[in-house]
C-alpha cells in the first residue's frame, strides 16, 4: 500500500486555533451573538476502498468551541472529511451531540500544491445524496433544513463561514458561524 494522496484535504491536517469567532444564533425573542475561540484538530486517517472500486482519502476532525464571555464549551463536533480523487468529490460528515448529523457534499477550488484551497460543501434535508438526519425532537423543535460550509486554507491560515438553515421558534433562521484560525501544530 502506497502513500495516501489527501489532495485538497492535505492542507487541513494539524491542530488549528482561533479566537476571532462569531456565532449568530436564534433566541425566542430574536438573535444572540456570541464571540468565541476554538480548537480544531484534523488528523490524517488514511484511505478506504468502497465496494472494491472507490478509494476515499480520509481526514478526521474534532472541533471544540468555547464562548469568550464565560469560558464554557457550547459546541463540540466530530466528523470526517473525505476526498474521492476519481470523481473530484468532497464530503464532510458532521456529527453534533444534539442528535443531528449531516453528510454534506461538494467540490474544491484552488491549488493544493500552491497551498491555497477552498473547500465548499452543502447538505439539505430530504436530499437523496447530501442530507440531514436528526432526532424527532430536533426535527419538531429546531429542525435543520440545510447546511453550507466554506473553508479557505492559505498555508497555516484557515478561515471558514458556515450557515445552518433552521426552522425554530416558529420561523426560519440562518444560524451562522465564522472564524479565522492559525495552525499551531502539524
Amino acid at each position: 500500500m502506497g502513500e495516501v494522496d489527501y489532495g485538497p484535504l492535505a492542507g487541513l491536517i494539524g491542530t488549528w486555533q482561533g479566537d476571532k469567532g462569531m456565532d449568530v444564533s436564534p433566541e425566542p425573542d430574536g438573535t444572540e451573538k456570541n464571540p468565541y475561540y476554538e480548537t480544531i484538530v484534523f488528523g490524517a486517517a488514511g484511505d478506504v476502498t468502497n465496494a472494491g472500486s472507490q478509494t476515499l482519502s480520509i481526514v478526521s476532525y474534532h472541533q471544540v468551541v468555547t464562548r469568550k464571555s464565560d469560558d464554557e464549551v457550547f459546541h463540540d463536533q466530530v466528523g470526517y472529511w473525505t476526498w474521492d480523487p476519481a470523481s473530484g468529490t468532497l464530503a464532510q460528515s458532521v456529527n453534533i451531540p444534539r442528535a443531528v448529523c449531516m453528510l454534506a457534499g461538494g467540490v474544491f477550488s484552488g491549488d493544493p500544491k500552491a497551498g491555497e484551497v477552498v473547500l465548499e460543501v452543502r447538505a439539505k434535508r430530504g436530499d437523496p445524496d447530501w442530507g440531514v438526519v436528526q432526532s424527532p425532537f430536533m426535527r419538531d423543535k429546531a429542525s435543520t433544513e440545510a447546511f453550507e460550509h466554506k473553508i479557505t486554507i492559505r498555508g497555516d491560515q484557515l478561515s471558514y463561514f458556515e450557515t445552518t438553515h433552521l426552522q425554530i421558534y416558529g420561523k426560519r433562521f440562518e444560524h451562522t458561524d465564522e472564524n479565522e484560525l492559525q495552525r499551531s501544530a502539524r
